[in-house]
C-alpha cells in the first residue's frame, strides 16, 4: 500500500523511519538524518533532503555507503543474498539472465573497477525512464565510467544512488511521472530521425531542411494536433508553429450610462515559448527539443480538462538555431523578430546546395519570410525551457535551474606569424615560436577568465599549419570565444586578452592578427519574469538556484523585441551536451512540466 507524505511528516519518528526502509543498502541513517527536515513539502523537496544529508556526510561516509551496495551481477546475485529492491532493480535490467559472454565481462569489469578506485561501480540500472537499461547500456556505461578520475567518479556514484532512491520513493509513494514519461517518450520517438550518414551509425544528426529535419516537424505538428492545439502549420522557414487560443475574453467598459454601455472584447494577448529541433552533428536528444515538449505536454494537459487561459499559447518548434548546415544561424527565431537577412538564402552548404534552393525543395515560400516577422506587442513574453548542457546542477542535486542571463560572446579567429626554423639547431632564446606564443595566450585566457567567477573563455581550435616535429613552428592559427553574463564585464574580458595577446607578440618577436566572427549581446533574463519561474519551482519545494547560460539560446533573439526567461533542468552523465549521452530522467522533465503548468496558471496578463 502506497505511502503519503502526511504519514511521512506526522508519524513518529521511529515510524516515519520504517516508512521509508529500504531506501539506502544498509544505511537507514541517511533517511534519518533527511527526517531533521521535516515537513516535507513535497515528494522532491524529500528527495533533495536526502541528497542533502549524503552531500554533507563526508567522504568517509559516502564511500562506506558506496561499499554497501552490491556489484552488478556479482556473487551477491548468485547467491541470491541481495536485499529485496537490489534483486528488483538487476532482475528488471535482465542482469539474471546474462549470457555467459555478457557475465564474464560483468566480472572483468568489476575487478578492474574495485582495483583501480577501490569501491564498487553503481550504476541506476533501471535508468533514466524508470524503465530499466540494457545490458549492453550496463556494460557500455560500465566501461566508460572506469576511464574517469577517482574523485569524480565517487561523486557519479553518489548521484546514481540517489537516482536509485528516487525510483524506490517513487515506488512507496506510488508516484509515476506520466507526463515526464511522455515527453520522454516523445524525444525517443523523434530520435528516429538523423540525417544518412549518421542515422546507419546510430547517431542523431538533424540539419536544416533535410529529410530527417522534414520528418521531425511533421512528427511535431502531428503531436501538437494530438494535444489539441487550435492551429498548426509550417511556416516559410520551417518553424513548426501551434496555438492553443484563449477561452474567456475580458469586457472593455465603453464610457457612458450603464444602461445603455455595451462591451466590446479585447484582443487576447499571447505568451510565446518554444525551442529549437535541429541537433549538433552526433549530437543528443534533448537539446533544444525538449523546450517544444514540455509546453506542448502543458497544452495537452490544459485541452484535456477542457481549459482555457485568458491569452494564447503559441509554441515554436524553431526550425535552425545550431549552425550546422549554412553559416548563417538562429534562422527560425530569427526570422519572427525580423532578423532574417535576404542574402543568406544564396549561402551555400557542403553539397552546393543554397538555401534558397533548399527551402524550395521542402515546400517552403522564402518570399514569405518577412511577413512571419512577429508583432512584439501582441505578446506578453517569450519563455523556454531547456537542459542544462553542464555539470552544475547535477553537481548541486538540484532539478532544476533558474535563468539569470544568457551570457553575451566575441569571437576572433587569430593567426600569428614567427619565423620557421630547424628544431635542433634553434637555440630556445632565439626562436620566434608563433605555437609557444598561442600556448601562452591560452593559459591566460584560463586563468583571466576564471577571475570574474561567471566569465568563460575557450581557445576551441589550435593549428600549426603544415607543422613538422622538427621545425619551430612559423604559423599558429587559434581562436577565442569570450562569454560573461553582462556586455561589460565581457567587453573587459576581451580587452585584457587581446591587451595580453599584444603584449606575449611583442616580448616574442612575432607578430598576430584577428578577425572578429561574431558579437552577440547578452540576454539578461526580465525580472518579473525570472522572478514567474522562481515561484514556479518554489512551489514545487526545490531550492531556488539561479544561473547564468553560458550556452546562446533562441530567448537571445525573442530577447531583442520582448521580455524573455528561461528554465534550464538538470541533465544526467555530468550534465554532458551535444554529445550522445546527453540525457534527462522523466521525474526532473515531469518537475519542469508542473513549473511552466504554475507559470501559465498564475499568469495575468
Amino acid at each position: 500500500m502506497a505511502i503519503t507524505l502526511e504519514q511521512v511528516n506526522t508519524a513518529p519518528r521511529d515510524q516515519a523511519l520504517q516508512l521509508l526502509d529500504g531506501l539506502y543498502e544498509h544505511s537507514p541513517w541517511v533517511a534519518e538524518k533527511a527526517l531533521d527536515a521535516r515537513p516535507f513539502r513535497s515528494l522532491a523537496h524529500l528527495k533533495h533532503a536526502m541528497a542533502q544529508v549524503l552531500r554533507q556526510a563526508g567522504r568517509d561516509a559516502q564511500v562506506k555507503l558506496i561499499k554497501a551496495h552490491p556489484e552488478l551481477a556479482g556473487k551477491a546475485m548468485v547467491s541470491k543474498t541481495l536485499t529485496a529492491e537490489s534483486t528488483h532493480e538487476q532482475g528488471k535490467a535482465g542482469l539474471a539472465d546474462c549470457t555467459p559472454e555478457e557475465f564474464a565481462t560483468l566480472q572483468q569489469l568489476n575487478t578492474d573497477y574495485n582495483a583501480k578506485f577501490g569501491f564498487p561501480f553503481i550504476l541506476a540500472v533501471r535508468g533514466p525512464r524508470g524503465t530499466g537499461l540494457s545490458r549492453q547500456q550496463i556494460i557500455d556505461t560500465f566501461a566508460r565510467r572506469l576511464q574517469n578520475h577517482p574523485d569524480f567518479e565517487l561523486q557519479e556514484n553518489l548521484r546514481n544512488i540517489h537516482r536509485v532512491v528516487e525510483l524506490r520513493l517513487n515506488d512507496k509513494f506510488a508516484a509515476t511521472p506520466s507526463l515526464g514519461n511522455d515527453v520522454w517518450d516523445w524525444h525517443e520517438a523523434m530520435s528516429q530521425y538523423s540525417d544518412p550518414g549518421y542515422l546507419e551509425k546510430g547517431q542523431l544528426t538533424v540539419t536544416y531542411l533535410t529529410d530527417a529535419h522534414r520528418a521531425c516537424a511533421a512528427y511535431i505538428s502531428a503531436t501538437m494536433r494530438d494535444c489539441g492545439f487550435d492551429e498548426v502549420n509550417i511556416d516559410a522557414v520551417g518553424n513548426v508553429v501551434g496555438v492553443y487560443r484563449a477561452g474567456t475574453v475580458r469586457p472593455e467598459p465603453v464610457e457612458g450610462p450603464a444602461s445603455t454601455s455595451s462591451a466590446r472584447t479585447v484582443q487576447a494577448k499571447t505568451l510565446l515559448t518554444g525551442s529549437h529541433y535541429d541537433t549538433v552533428r552526433n549530437g543528443g536528444k534533448y537539446d533544444g527539443r525538449l523546450g517544444i515538449f514540455a509546453p506542448m505536454a502543458c497544452v495537452r494537459e490544459l485541452h484535456r480538462q477542457g481549459k482555457r487561459l485568458p491569452f494564447n499559447i503559441e509554441v515554436v518548434g524553431f526550425a535552425e538555431e545550431e549552425g550546422q548546415r549554412y553559416k548563417a544561424t538562429f534562422l527560425g527565431s530569427g526570422a519572427l523578430t525580423g532578423d532574417f537577412k535576404p542574402e543568406w538564402l544564396e549561402q551555400k552548404d557542403a553539397d552546393g546546395i543554397t538555401m534558397r534552393e533548399a527551402m524550395l525543395k521542402a515546400g517552403l515560400k522564402p518570399e514569405e519570410i518577412a511577413k512571419i516577422k512577429r508583432n512584439a506587442a501582441d505578446y506578453v513574453g517569450f519563455v523556454e525551457v531547456h537542459i542544462e548542457q553542464g555539470p552544475v546542477l547535477n553537481e548541486l542535486d538540484l532539478p532544476l535551474g533558474i535563468v539569470t542571463s544568457i551570457n553575451g560572446n566575441v569571437r576572433y579567429l587569430c593567426e600569428i606569424t614567427g619565423m620557421a626554423s630547424h628544431a635542433g639547431t634553434t637555440p630556445m632564446n632565439r626562436r620566434r615560436d608563433a605555437a609557444a606564443a598561442a600556448a601562452e595566450l591560452l593559459l591566460y585566457v584560463e586563468r583571466r577568465a576564471a577571475q570574474d567567477g561567471d566569465s568563460v573563455g575557450t581557445v576551441g581550435m589550435l593549428q600549426v599549419p603544415n607543422g613538422s616535429i622538427n621545425v619551430v613552428p612559423g604559423r599558429c592559427l587559434f581562436s577565442l570565444d569570450l562569454r560573461a553574463p553582462v556586455d561589460a564585464q565581457r567587453d573587459a574580458l576581451v580587452a585584457d586578452v587581446l591587451a595580453e595577446l599584444n603584449t606575449i607578440c611583442e616580448r616574442r618577436g612575432v607578430h598576430y592578427t584577428t578577425e572578429l566572427t561574431e558579437r552577440a549581446a547578452a540576454a539578461p533574463s526580465a525580472p518579473a519574469w525570472q522572478q514567474r519561474w522562481e515561484r514556479a519551482v518554489d512551489s514545487l519545494g526545490v531550492p531556488l538556484h539561479a544561473m547564468p547560460s553560458g550556452a546562446g539560446h533562441d530567448a537571445m533573439k525573442l530577447h531583442k523585441v520582448m521580455p524573455q526567461a528561461m528554465l534550464f533542468v538538470r541533465g544526467q552523465n555530468s550534465g554532458i551536451s551535444h554529445n550522445p549521452l546527453e540525457s534527462s530522467t522523466s521525474d526532473d522533465i515531469q518537475l519542469a512540466i508542473q513549473a511552466f503548468t504554475h507559470l501559465l496558471t498564475h499568469l495575468a496578463p
